[in-house]
C-alpha cells in the first residue's frame, strides 16, 4: 500500500491475497476436472502451474483462455459449456474472501488513514480472482490499485514498484512494502529501492532477511517516523 503525509509521500505497497484477504490455496482439486475436460486432478494441476506467470501478467487474458490453452497443449476437445461452468465457479470462489476481510486487518487500514498515511496495492493476479474487489469493504482504504494482469508485469519485476511510484508521483526510497514473501516479493521490492518489511502473520514459514512482524496492528509502530 502506498502511504503519504502532508508534503512527504511514503508509499507502502501490500499485495492483495494471503496478506489481506485469506486467500484460497489454490484452484487444484476442487472441480471435476476428469469427467469435465478429461484431465486427472495431478495433470490439471500441473498444467496450471506452469501458467502462473503467463496468467499473471495477462498474456493468458481469462481463465477460459488458460483453460483452452491447456486443453490445446493435451490435445484435447476445450467443450465450450465446460469451460464456462469452471470459469463461474472460479469467479465464485474467489469472492469469498473479499466478503470475510479479516476485523484487524481492517483496523490496520484505517488506523493508517487516519494517520495521514497514503495507502496503495500492488498484487500478482488474473481478473477472475478479482472480480470481487469493488464490493469489498478494501476498496475504500486505497488510493491506488495495480492488478499485474492489467498492467502486463508482476512481482518480483522491479518493473511494477517503480510503475506504483510513477503513478502516486513519489520516490521508491520514500516508500515501504510489506508482504508476505510469496514470488520473491520483498526482494524485489528491495532492488527497485523501497523499504522492505515482512509480514508472517499469514505465512510464518517463508524466511527472509527483513524486519518481520507478527501482526497487523504492529505495522504503525515499524514505519518510518515522518
Amino acid at each position: 500500500m502506498p502511504l503519504g503525509h502532508e508534503s512527504r509521500f511514503v508509499r507502502f505497497v501490500r499485495d492483495l491475497n494471503h496478506r489481506i484477504c485469506g486467500w484460497p490455496a489454490d484452484i487444484g482439486g476442487r472441480y471435476d476436472y476428469p469427467g469435465l475436460l478429461g484431465l486427472s486432478q495431478e495433470e490439471f494441476k500441473l498444467e496450471w502451474r506452469s501458467r502462473v506467470e503467463r496468467r499473471m501478467r495477462g498474456e493468458l487474458a481469462s481463465f477460459p483462455d488458460v483453460i483452452r490453452d491447456i486443453c490445446r497443449s493435451r490435445g484435447l476437445d476445450a467443450d465450450e459449456q465446460s469451460v464456462q461452468s469452471l470459469y463461474q465457479a472460479r469467479i465464485q470462489e474467489k469472492r469469498i474472501p473479499f466478503e470475510a476481510v479479516r476485523p484487524d486487518i481492517l483496523e490496520m487500514l484505517a488506523n493508517l488513514r487516519t494517520h495521514g498515511w497514503k495507502l496503495g496495492l500492488i498484487s500478482n493476479c488474473s481478473e477472475e480472482e478479482v472480480r470481487g474487489w469493488e464490493d469489498s469493504p478494501l476498496a475504500g482504504y486505497f488510493d491506488d490499485v495495480i492488478f499485474s494482469y492489467e498492467v502486463q508485469c508482476c512481482k518480483p519485476d522491479p518493473a511494477i514498484y517503480e510503475l506504483a511510484c510513477r503513478r502516486l508521483q513519489i520516490l521508491p526510497e520514500d516508500c515501504v512494502f510489506v508482504g508476505d514473501g510469496g514470488s520473491g516479493e520483498l526482494d524485489g521490492a528491495h532492488q527497485a529501492g523501497m523499504k522492505v518489511i515482512h509480514a508472517v502473520w499469514f505465512n510464518p514459514y517463508v524466511e527472509s532477511r527483513y524486519a518481520q512482524l507478527s501482526a497487523p496492528m504492529q505495522l504503525a509502530a515499524a514505519l518510518p517516523v515522518r
